[in-house]
C-alpha cells in the first residue's frame, strides 16, 4: 500500500522549493571526492563464409584481402582469425565452462598477433560452440519430448568431433541444465532428465469471449494479453541473458531455439525484442529457431482432440482465419530472431535434424573478422555492415549490420523502464547518483504497520533544464520489498517532477523523497533505485529492515523519528502517523542538524495501561507545560512520562523537561503520541547518543531506546 504519486510529487517539490533539509556537507563530501573517467570501446564482430561459384569454402584468404565498411565508412581491422571445424580431432570428454563462468579475453589481434591464447581459448580454438535452448515455459508436455528426442537423435548420429554443446532451459526461471561439453553420455543423461510435466503449456491467445473458443464448459474466456505480455519478455530476456554471458566469447556462437512459437502483442514487445538480437549480434550469436510443433494441418473444425468451437464462426471460415494468423503470427517472432541473428528459421517440417545439419554448414569454415567502429555516437541507430574481397567470382555471407548501443538521451519509454528493472535486480548496485535512506514502523494493527521510506539525493547532483521561468527536473524511483524468503512483500514506482523558480538554491541542500508500504512483522530486504532524468544516471541503495511483532512487548512503542522540520500538510495517506492535525513531520535521513534548528523528536505508544488517577480536566503538553483540555475521556485515560536525555560519550549533557500523557492520542489505533521539541541551541555542536526514556507509570513499564545524531556550528 502506497501513497498517492501526485502526492509525494507535491511533498517533493515542496522540500525541494520551500525548505528542503540544508546539509551542505553531504555536498561537499561529494564534490570532494575527485572525478571518475569512464572509457569504452566495443568490437565489433563478423564472421563471414567465403564460397565460390560452385559452393566450395575458400579458405586461403588472409586480413589484408578483406575490406569492411560500416555506413559507407571504412573501417581498421584490428583482429582476424580462421575458424575451421572440418578436420577438428576428437576429444574425450572436454568441458569448458562458458556459461557458469566468464572467460577472460586475450584472443590475438592484428596490432598484437603474439598475444597468447588463454586456456579457455585453447579450448575452443576450431570447435562449433552450440547451445540447444528448450523453452519449457510454453511448451505442451509432448513438445518438450519431442524436442528432447530430436536433440538426442543428434547426439546419436549427427553430432561431429568439433561440436561442443551445451543445454540451456527456461521454465520458471532460467537454467544452465550443461556448460559445453562434448560428453554424449552426459548430455543425453541431462536430456532425459526433463520432467514432462514441466511445461506450462499454456496456450496463448486473447479473446476475452466465448465466440469461436472450444466449447469446454467454461462459460468465460479470460483475456491473456497481460500474460503473453509477460511470458514473451520473460523468453526474450532470457535469450539476451545467454548472448550476453557469451559475448566475451569471440567465436560465433550458435543457439539452437525449440520453441512452439513465440506471440507478441503488437509494439509492447518490441523493446525488448531489439534489446535480444542487438545483445545476439554484438555476442556473434545466431538464433537459428526450430518449431517443434512441426507441420501442421489445421482442420477446419479444429483438430480432433479440441472440442467443437463455439458460435457461428466455424460455420463462417472466421475461426480458420483466426488459426492461420495464430500460426503466423507465432512463427513470424521466431523467423525475425533467426534473420536479424544470421540464423535460420525451420518451420512446417517434422525433420527435426535440418536445424542441426544447418548449424553444422553454416560454421564448417569461417573467417573471424573485429573492428572497432569509428562511429562513436550511441544514439542506438541501426549501422550496415558491408564485407568486400579482392577475389572475384566469390560469395560472401556475413550478418548486414547491428544497433549501436544506445545512451540515455536515445533511450525510448521502454528501453528506459528496463534499464531501472535492470538496475533493481542487479547485484552490483549503481554509485553514480548519492542516495541515502531511512526506514522506520508505526502499528496500524495487530498485523499491519506503516513503514515511512525516505531518501534524500544531493540538490547538488541533480541537473536541472531551464524552461521559461522554471529550472526544472525529474526522478524516476522503483523499489522492491522483499521477505525473508525473498518474496516480493511492496513496490514503489514513481517519477517525480520538480520545477522551481531557480535551481542555485536547490543546488546546496538536498531534495528528500517521502513515500510509505503497509507491511506486516517479519524480516525485510528494500532496495530502491533513482534516476535522474537529464543525463541518466542511476543509484541504489539497499538495506535489510525489521518490523517487529509487538504483541508479546510489555511497552509497545514505534520507531523514533526525529526532524528539523513541520510543514503545513496537504492530502496524504490516512495511514501515515507522520502528518497529524494539518502538520506533516519531515523525517531527518542523515540525522544531522544545525545549533540555530529545533529538533522534533516523534514516536507513539500503543495499549497503555489504564489509569484510574488520571485527572479528568488537564494533561501535561509539551516540555510539561499545562495543555487545558475541556474533556479528558475517561475510559481513554493513561499516565505516561517521557524525556530525552543527551550524552555525550558517558556524560549526560543534556535533559528535557517530563513529559505526560494522560489519553490515547489516536483512538482508532489505540495509540498515545509523544512530540517533543528541543532547542538545539541549548547544545554545543558533537556527535550525541539521545537517550529516549518512556514510562507506563499505571502499569510500571519502561524502554529507553537509543539514537545518534550530530550537532554541527
Amino acid at each position: 500500500m502506497l501513497r498517492s504519486p501526485k502526492l509525494v510529487v507535491q511533498k517533493l517539490m515542496a522540500l525541494g522549493v520551500a525548505g528542503a533539509l540544508l546539509f551542505p556537507d553531504l555536498a561537499l563530501a561529494q564534490q570532494a571526492g575527485g572525478y571518475t573517467f569512464k572509457a569504452q570501446s566495443e568490437l565489433v564482430l563478423v564472421d563471414i563464409s567465403v564460397r565460390d561459384k560452385n559452393g566450395n569454402l575458400v579458405r586461403d584468404l588472409k586480413a589484408e584481402d578483406f575490406t569492411v565498411l560500416e555506413d559507407n565508412k571504412p573501417q581498421k581491422v584490428s583482429s582476424f582469425d580462421i575458424e575451421n571445424m572440418e578436420n577438428t580431432p576428437a576429444l574425450a570428454n572436454q568441458q569448458v565452462n562458458l556459461l557458469s563462468s566468464t572467460p577472460k579475453k586475450a584472443h590475438a589481434t592484428a596490432e598484437n598477433p603474439n598475444t597468447a591464447p588463454s586456456v579457455e581459448e585453447q579450448a575452443i580454438k576450431d570447435r562449433r560452440l552450440i547451445i540447444l535452448f528448450f523453452d519449457l515455459s510454453a511448451m505442451q508436455p509432448d513438445e518438450i519430448e519431442r524436442s528432447a528426442q530430436a536433440a538426442q537423435n543428434y547426439l546419436d548420429k549427427q553430432m561431429e568431433p568439433a561440436d561442443l554443446v551445451s543445454v540451456v532451459s527456461l521454465a520458471s526461471t532460467i537454467t544452465v541444465n550443461q556448460d559445453f561439453t562434448s560428453d554424449r553420455a552426459q548430455l543425453k543423461k541431462v536430456l532425459e532428465a526433463f520432467n514432462l510435466g514441466a511445461g506450462a503449456g499454456f496456450e496463448e491467445g486473447s479473446t476475452g469471449t466465448t465466440e469461436g473458443t472450444a466449447d469446454n464448459a467454461n462459460s468465460f474466456t479470460v483475456d491473456d494479453t497481460e500474460y503473453n505480455i509477460f511470458n514473451t519478455d520473460r523468453r526474450l530476456q532470457a535469450l539476451r541473458t545467454i548472448a550476453q554471458q557469451v559475448a566475451s566469447v569471440p567465436q560465433k556462437k550458435a543457439l539452437i531455439y525449440f520453441s512452439s512459437g513465440m506471440d507478441r502483442t503488437g509494439i509492447e514487445n518490441e523493446s525488448e525484442l531489439r534489446a535480444a538480437t542487438n545483445a545476439a549480434v554484438l555476442a556473434n550469436m545466431a538464433i537459428y529457431t526450430m518449431d517443434i510443433r512441426g507441420l501442421q494441418a489445421l482442420p477446419a473444425g479444429g483438430e480432433a482432440q479440441n472440442a467443437s468451437l463455439r458460435g457461428i464462426s466455424p460455420y463462417s471460415g472466421q475461426s480458420q482465419l483466426n488459426a492461420l494468423n495464430s500460426n503466423f503470427t507465432t512463427q513470424e517472432t521466431l523467423v525475425a530472431l533467426s534473420a536479424d541473428t544470421g540464423g535460420r528459421a525451420y518451420l512446417d517440417s517434422n525433420d527435426f535434424s535440418r536445424v542441426f545439419r544447418g548449424v553444422q554448414q553454416d560454421t564448417a569454415m569461417y573467417y573471424l573478422l573485429g573492428y572497432h567502429s569509428t562511429n562513436t555516437a550511441r544514439d542506438g541507430k541501426f549501422r550496415r555492415i558491408t564485407v568486400r574481397v579482392n577475389r572475384p567470382g566469390v560469395k560472401l555471407e556475413y550478418r548486414k549490420g547491428y544497433y549501436a548501443a544506445a545512451d540515455f538521451k536515445h533511450s525510448n519509454k521502454e528501453e528506459r523502464e528496463r534499464q531501472l528493472q535492470e538496475e533493481l535486480a542487479s547485484d552490483l548496485p549503481s554509485t553514480d547518483l548519492p542516495l541515502y535512506l531511512a526506514t522506520g514502523y508505526f502499528r496500524l494493527a495487530d498485523n499491519r504497520y506503516y513503514v515511512p521510506v525516505s531518501l534524500i539525493v544531493p540538490g547538488s547532483e541533480i541537473p536541472f533544464s531551464r524552461d521559461r521561468d522554471q529550472d526544472k527536473a525529474t526522478l524516476d524511483v522503483l523499489g522492491l520489498v522483499t521477505d525473508e524468503k525473498k518474496v516480493p512483500a511492496g513496490a514503489i514506482r514513481d517519477t517525480v517532477k520538480l520545477a522551481v523558480n531557480t535551481s542555485n538554491e536547490v543546488q546546496r541542500k538536498n531534495v528528500q523523497y517521502d513515500n510509505g508500504l503497509v507491511l506486516p512483522p517479519g524480516k525485510y530486504h528494500l532496495k530502491i533505485v533513482v534516476r535522474e532524468n537529464q543525463s541518466g544516471r542511476m543509484g541504489a541503495f539497499e538495506t535489510d529492515f525489521t518490523v517487529p511483532d509487538l504483541k508479546s512487548t510489555p511497552l509497545k512503542m514505534s520507531s523514533i523519528v526525529m526532524a528539523s522540520q513541520v510543514q503545513p500538510a496537504g492530502k496524504h495517506d490516512p495511514n501515515d502517523p507522520l502528518i497529524r492535525n494539518g502538520s506533516e513531520i519531515v523525517p531527518s535521513v542523515t540525522r544531522v542538524f544545525s545549533s540555530g534548528q529545533h529538533l522534533y523528536f516523534y514516536y507513539e505508544v500503543y495499549d497503555p495501561a489504564h489509569s484510574a488517577n488520571a485527572p479528568a480536566a488537564t494533561a501535561s503538553g509539551r516540555n510539561g507545560t499545562p495543555d487545558n483540555h475541556a474533556n479528558v475521556d475517561v475510559k481513554n485515560a493513561v499516565r505516561l512520562l517521557s524525556n530525552v536525555s543527551f550524552f555525550k560519550g558517558d556524560v549526560k549533557a543534556y535533559e528535557t523537561s517530563l513529559t505526560e500523557v494522560q489519553e490515547i492520542s489516536v483512538p482508532n489505533r489505540h495509540a498515545a503520541v509523544f512530540q517533543l521539541e528541543v532547542p538545539l541551541s541549548e547544545l554545543k555542536p558533537g556527535f550525541y547518543t539521545c537517550q529516549v526514556n518512556v514510562i507506563d507509570d499505571a502499569a510500571g513499564h519502561f524502554v529507553f531506546p537509543r539514537v545518534a545524531m550530530l550537532l554541527r556550528q
